[in-house]
C-alpha cells in the first residue's frame, strides 16, 4: 500500500460494520485499506447468470487485510500484470476494496473505479489500481470493484433468460457494478465517505461500463459524477449477443444448452471457451469484443449513446477523454500491423468508412500529419485513424450528446509518450492510469509510464484534476489552470502531456473524416 521499495511503517487494525457483518482492515502510511470486502453473494450454481443477490452475512469478524480471489479469466487477459497482483481465481469474486484517510465522519468525496480488460480480464485489486496514493493526496475515499467477466458476466443465451419479456440478458457484470454502487451508498459513510458525492471512473472496458451506467435505470441516483477514460459507450444488440452465446455453446459442445447444462460447466471450461472465442476473427459486421453490455430492453432499452442523445441518461457532470495513440498497444504483437503496406491500409480503412472514401480519408490524415512533421508510414496512419475511429470520435460524440443536457462536460486528450519498447507505443492505451493513481514511483510501473520531474508534474496535474472533479464537479479547481467545459463548437480540450495545455479542437483536422458521416450532436 505504499510505493514499492518504501520502508514499512507501524500497522494498525480496525473493524467496520458492513452489510454482511464486521470487517477488519489495516492502516499503513496514514491510509486505511479494507481488501476484498463482499458486496453480494457468490454467483455460483443456480446463481450463475442471475442478478447479484444480497449477502447472507457472516459471524465473527471478516479479515479484510489481504486481497482475495479475482474473477475467472485466462492468464494475461487483463493486460499489464505487476508483481503482487492477485492470481487466485474463483466465481466467488464479488468483492470491493476501500482506501480511506480516516474512519471518521469526514464526508469525503468517493471515487469508485471500474477496471478495464475487454470485459474478459482484470481485477479491482491490481497494483496499478491500488487507491492509497489517490486517497491520501486527494483526501478521498477510493473504492475499486471486482465484477463478473467474460461468459460469467456478459453471456446472452435464451436458456438463461426468464420467461418475462423483455428479460435481463447478458448484463450480469453490469448488475454487479450496480450492486457495488448500492453497497457504497449504504456503507461508505462508515469509511469516512459521502454517499451523496460519488464519482464513477474507469478505463477501457471500465469506461464502456460507465457509458452503460449513464443509460441504466437501475444505476440512477447511485453516482453523481462520471469520468470515462478511453472507452466509448459500445454495446451489443440482443441478436448479436445471443449469436455469441450460441458460439460459446458450440465451443463447449453443449447439445441442448439448457440452464442446467450451463450451470454444470466447470469454471475452467468456460474460461477456455472464452479464450478460444477471442482467438477467432470477429464475424463481419459485428464488434470485435465478444462480450459487451447488451441492449436487452431491461438494463439498456437502447444503445447507451442513443439514450444519452435522447436526454434520458444520467444528468451528471462528465469528464471524458482518450490517449493519442490508443491502438499501438493492440498492434504491438500483431504481425499484420507490422507488415502493413499501402494496399492493406486502404483495405482496412475501407471497412470503417463508406464505399469509396478510404483513399480520401487516408490522404487527409497524411496531409495533417505531414504538416505537423509526424511520420506517415502505413502503420502510423492506421494507428492514428484506428485510434480516432474506435476511441476518440465516439467519445466526443458522447460528449456532444451529454452536453445537450449537462453543461459540466469536460474533454481531455492524453499525449505523454511511454519510453517502453524504445518509444514505439507513443501515448498508448492505459498509459494515463498510473498518472491518475499517482503510482509513477512503483518500479514495475515506471518502466511503462516513465519518470522524472516532468512525469511527476503531469501526475500531480492529473491526480489534482480528477480529485477536484470528484469533489466539486470542476477539474479546473485541481491546480492545473483553466479548463472550461467542452462544447461541440469551440471544443476546448485539456491536453495532458509535456507540457500540458488547454487547446481548442486539438488534432481536429483528421476528425473531419469521421464527422462527415457521424456528426456531433449540436445545440438545438
Amino acid at each position: 500500500m505504499g510505493p514499492v521499495g518504501s520502508e514499512p511503517v507501524a500497522q494498525t487494525v480496525q473493524t467496520v460494520w458492513t452489510a454482511g457483518g464486521r470487517v477488519r482492515g489495516e492502516r499503513r502510511d496514514d491510509v486505511w485499506c479494507f481488501a476484498s470486502v463482499p458486496y453480494a453473494r457468490a454467483p455460483v450454481g443456480p446463481l450463475r447468470w442471475r442478478p447479484p443477490q444480497p449477502l447472507d452475512g457472516w459471524t465473527g469478524i471478516l479479515d479484510a487485510t489481504e486481497f482475495g480471489a479475482i474473477a475467472p479469466q485466462a492468464p494475461g487477459a487483463g493486460g499489464l500484470v505487476l508483481p503482487g497482483d492477485p492470481e487466485h481465481q474463483s466465481e466467488d469474486c464479488l468483492t470491493l476494496n476501500v482506501w480511506t484517510p480516516g474512519l471518521d465522519a469526514g464526508g469525503r468525496p468517493v471515487m469508485v473505479w471500474i477496471h478495464g480488460g475487454g470485459f474478459t480480464g482484470g481485477s479491482g485489486a491490481a497494483r496499478l489500481y491500488r487507491g492509497d496514493e489517490l486517497a491520501r493526496r486527494g483526501d478521498l475515499v477510493v473504492v475499486t470493484v471486482n465484477y463478473r467477466l467474460g461468459a460469467f458476466g456478459f453471456l446472452s443465451h435464451g436458456a438463461l433468460e426468464s420467461t418475462r419479456s423483455p428479460a435481463i440478458s447478458g448484463n450480469w457484470g453490469l448488475l454487479d457494478q450496480v450492486a457495488a454502487l448500492e453497497w457504497v451508498r449504504d456503507h461508505v459513510a462508515e469509511f469516512g465517505g459521502d454517499p451523496s458525492n460519488v464519482t464513477v471512473f474507469g478505463e477501457s472496458a471500465g469506461s464502456m461500463s460507465i457509458g452503460a451506467l449513464l443509460a441504466m435505470p437501475q444505476a440512477r441516483g447511485l453516482f453523481h459524477r462520471a469520468i470515462m477514460e478511453s472507452g466509448p459507450p459500445f454495446a451489443h444488440s440482443l441478436d448479436d449477443a445471443r449469436w455469441i452465446g450460441g458460439q460459446v455453446a458450440a465451443v463447449l459442445g453443449l447439445r441442448e444448452a439448457t440452464r442446467a447444462e450451463w450451470e454444470s460447466v466447470p469454471m475452467a471450461d468456460l474460461v477456455a471457451a472464452v479464450a478460444a472465442l477471442q482467438s477467432l476473427p470477429p464475424a463481419p459486421g459485428r464488434l470485435p469484443l465478444p462480450f459487451l453490455p447488451v441492449v436487452d430492453g431491461v438494463c439498456l432499452a437502447r444503445p447507451p449513446y442513443e439514450t444519452v442523445l435522447a436526454g434520458r441518461g444520467a444528468r451528471v457532470p462528465l469528464m471524458i477523454g482518450t490517449n493519442r495513440d490508443e491502438l499501438t498497444l493492440f498492434a504491438l504483437n500483431d504481425p499484420q500491423a507490422a507488415a502493413l503496406d499501402a494496399a492493406l491500409l486502404e483495405t482496412w480503412v475501407g471497412q470503417a468508412v463508406p464505399d469509396g472514401s478510404a483513399a480520401p480519408a487516408i490522404a487527409a490524415y497524411r496531409a495533417a500529419r505531414e504538416q505537423r512533421g509526424e511520420p506517415v508510414t502505413p502503420r502510423d496512419l492506421w494507428i492514428a485513424m484506428g485510434t480516432d475511429f474506435v476511441f476518440r470520435w465516439p467519445s466526443l460524440r458522447l460528449a456532444a450528446a451529454h452536453r445537450l443536457v449537462e453543461p459540466a462536460t469536460f474533454a481531455y486528450l492524453f499525449t505523454w509518450e511511454t519510453p517502453a519498447f524504445d518509444g514505439q507505443l507513443g501515448s498508448a492505451h492505459a498509459l494515463e492510469i498510473p498518472f491518475v493513481f499517482g503510482h509513477l514511483r512503483q518500479r514495475a510501473v515506471n518502466a511503462f509510464s516513465g519518470g522524472g520531474p516532468a512525469a511527476e508534474r503531469l501526475s500531480d496535474q492529473m491526480l489534482g484534476a480528477w480529485s477536484a472533479f470528484a469533489r466539486w464537479g470542476d477539474p479546473s479547481l485541481g491546480g492545473g489552470g483553466e479548463w472550461p467545459a467542452w462544447d461541440p463548437v469551440q471544443r476546448s480540450t485539456m491536453v495532458f502531456g509535456n507540457p500540458s495545455e488547454l487547446v481548442d479542437a486539438p488534432r481536429d483536422e483528421e476528425l473531419a473524416v469521421w464527422e462527415a458521416w457521424a456528426p456531433l450532436a449540436m445545440p438545438r
